[in-house]
C-alpha cells in the first residue's frame, strides 16, 4: 500500500466521523447555518431590503423573503456583474457560473471565496465516505479523468467567468494533479467531439482507475475507445474500478455501460450544481445522496403538488417526510435566498436525510392533468427494458395533443442500443408500469381521455446530432426527460436523420 493510499484511509474516517455527527443532528445543523447567513448579510443591500436585521427565526425570514427563481433575482445579480459591492453577499463574488438559462438568457451564477471550498470539499468527501464505507483507496494511485467543461476563464468587471466544472477545475488538489487527465491543453479543445478523440489519445496507455462525468458524455467516451481498439473497456484499463456521476439518473445507463466496461463497477452519485454542492452519495448499502446540511446551504422545501399554489406551504429540515416530492429552495453563502433551483427531490430516508432527484419542476407533462415527473418515465422505462432485454442509449418524453386521428397522447423518442423485437409490446409495457407509478395518468387511460403512448424510434446518434444542433454537445448540457410541450419533439422531428 502506498503511502498516499494509506493517508487517504487516515483521512475518510476522519471525515465519515465528522458527517456523522453533524448529520446526527439535522435541526440544529441547519439552524447554524440560518443564523450564520442572516448575520453575516444583513448589511447587504438585499439584506437590508428585506429587513434582515429584524429577522429572529425562520418564521420571520419566510414572511421577509419571498420565493425566488433567477429572473426575480436578476436585478440584483445584474448590479454583482456590473461591479456593485455588498449587494447580495458581502464584497464580491470570486467567480460567476455562467449557464444557459431558457428565459433569461445567459445566467450569471455567483460563486463566493465562501461557498467556492464547498464544492471543493463536497467532491473530495463523496470520495473519502467511499473509501471509509468500502476500504478500497488502492485507485488513488491510479490516473483520474474528469470530463469537464473547459478551464478558460473570461473576466467581467474583475471577477471570472465561466462554467462551474471549468471553475472547479482550477481547485484540483496538488497530490492528484500527478494523476489527473486530461492534461490542460486538451481540457481548453472548446468543441465536445475533438476533445473527446483527444482524451481518447491521451488516456489509452494509461492506468485509468477512476472516471468522472455526465453518463451521456462518458458514453460517448466509452464507445469512442471500444471503436478504435475493439476491447472493453474493462479490459483497456483492468485497475478501473469506480465511475463518479452527476446530472442525470445513471440507471437508464447502467445495463449500457456494463456491457461497454464488460463488467461491474463501482459508482458514486454526486448531486452539484452552479447553485451549490447540495449531496452526494455516501453508502454503497443505502439509497439516495446524503444532503450537506453543513455546507453554507440552508435548505427549505415545497411539495410540488403545491408549489404553483398561491402561497404554498414553506418546510424547513425538521418537516419533511420520505416518499413525498419537494421542490428545493436554497439560500446560501453565495447570496442566493429563498432561491428555487428548479429541482424536486424525494427523501429516501430522514435518518440521515438522504434524497434522490426526481426531476425537474418545469420538465414534466400535465397536458392533461397527469403530472408526469421524470422519476417516474425512468423508472417505467428501466423495468421495461430489463424485461425486453433492450438497451436504451437516450430517451425523451413530449406530449401528443392534437394527432391525426384518435386520442392525445404521450410521445416517447428512444435511442436505443439493442432494439426490442416487438416495439408495440415494449410501448405498451412501459405505459403499464407508468400507470403504476401515476394514479392520475392510469384514469387518464381507463377514462379513454389518452390512449397508450406510442413510440418513435431515434437512430443512433440521433441525439447527439440534436443536442449538436442546439449547441450544446457535452459539457455540462443535459437533455430533459421531459416536456409539457412540443419543443424539443418538433426539433427532432425536422431533423434529417
Amino acid at each position: 500500500m502506498s503511502i498516499k493510499s494509506f493517508s487517504a484511509k487516515i483521512f475518510a474516517k476522519y471525515i465519515a466521523k465528522q458527517t456523522r455527527k453533524w448529520s446526527a443532528n439535522p435541526k440544529e445543523t441547519q439552524l447554524k447555518v440560518f443564523k450564520y447567513l442572516i448575520k453575516n448579510a444583513k448589511n447587504t443591500s438585499f439584506g437590508k431590503d428585506h429587513k434582515f436585521d429584524k429577522i429572529k427565526s425562520y418564521s420571520d425570514f419566510a414572511k421577509h423573503v419571498p420565493l425566488r427563481d433567477y429572473e426575480a433575482l436578476k436585478n440584483y445579480v445584474e448590479e454583482v456583474v456590473n461591479g456593485k459591492r455588498d449587494v447580495l453577499w458581502p464584497g464580491l463574488p470570486e467567480y460567476f457560473a455562467k449557464t444557459s438559462g431558457t428565459t433569461s438568457g445567459a445566467k450569471y451564477i455567483p460563486i463566493t471565496s465562501e461557498s467556492m471550498p464547498m464544492h471543493v470539499n463536497a467532491a473530495r468527501d463523496a470520495i473519502l465516505h467511499y473509501i471509509a464505507e468500502s476500504g478500497n483507496s488502492k485507485f488513488v494511485d491510479g490516473k483520474m479523468i474528469f470530463l469537464q467543461g473547459s478551464p478558460k476563464l473570461q473576466v467581467k468587471n474583475g471577477i471570472k467567468t465561466g462554467r462551474l466544472s471549468g471553475i472547479v477545475a482550477h481547485y484540483v488538489p496538488s497530490y492528484l494533479q500527478k494523476n489527473r487527465l486530461p492534461s490542460w491543453e486538451t481540457n481548453c479543445i472548446e468543441d465536445w467531439e475533438s476533445k473527446v478523440d483527444a482524451i481518447v489519445a491521451e488516456t489509452l496507455p494509461e492506468d485509468m482507475s477512476v472516471i468522472s462525468g455526465i453518463p451521456p458524455w462518458v458514453q460517448m467516451y466509452f464507445e469512442k475507445l471500444q471503436a478504435k481498439t475493439e476491447k472493453e473497456i474493462g479490459d483497456i484499463f483492468p485497475n478501473f474500478n469506480l465511475f463518479i456521476y452527476g446530472g442525470v439518473n445513471y440507471e437508464p445507463y447502467r445495463k449500457k455501460f456494463e456491457n461497454l466496461i464488460g463488467r461491474k463497477v463501482d459508482s458514486i452519485e454526486l448531486y452539484p450544481a452552479s447553485e451549490g454542492f447540495f449531496a452526494f452519495q455516501d453508502s454503497q448499502r443505502e439509497k439516495g445522496m446524503l444532503l450537506l446540511l453543513n455546507s453554507g446551504i440552508f435548505y427549505e422545501f415545497i411539495k410540488a403538488d403545491e408549489f404553483f399554489n398561491e402561497n404554498p406551504q414553506r418546510l424547513t429540515i425538521g418537516e419533511v417526510k420520505t416518499g413525498v416530492n419537494y421542490v428545493m429552495i436554497i439560500s446560501t453563502t453565495a447570496g442566493l435566498w429563498a432561491y428555487n433551483v428548479g429541482d424536486t427531490v424525494m427523501f429516501t430516508s430522514i435518518k440521515p436525510h438522504r434524497v434522490v432527484v426526481t426531476g425537474r419542476i418545469k420538465h414534466f407533462i400535465s397536458a392533461f392533468g397527469e403530472h408526469v415527473i421524470g422519476k417516474e418515465v425512468e423508472e417505467a422505462l428501466a423495468s421495461t427494458a430489463s424485461q425486453f432485454k433492450a438497451q436504451v442509449s437516450e430517451f425523451t418524453v413530449a406530449p401528443q395533443i392534437n394527432p391525426e386521428t384518435g386520442l392525445p397522447y404521450h410521445e416517447w423518442f428512444i435511442e436505443f442500443d439493442s432494439q426490442p423485437e416487438n416495439l408495440e409490446a415494449f410501448a405498451n409495457a412501459i405505459d403499464k408500469e407508468l400507470q403504476k407509478q401515476n394514479s392520475y395518468y392510469k384514469d387518464l387511460i381507463t377514462g379513454k381521455i389518452l390512449k397508450t403512448l406510442e413510440i418513435k424510434v431515434i437512430p443512433q446518434g440521433g441525439f447527439n446530432a440534436y443536442m449538436k444542433s442546439k449547441g450544446k454537445l457535452g459539457g455540462q448540457n443535459k437533455l430533459p426527460r421531459l416536456s409539457n410541450d412540443r419543443s424539443i419533439a418538433d426539433a427532432l422531428n425536422k431533423l434529417d436523420f
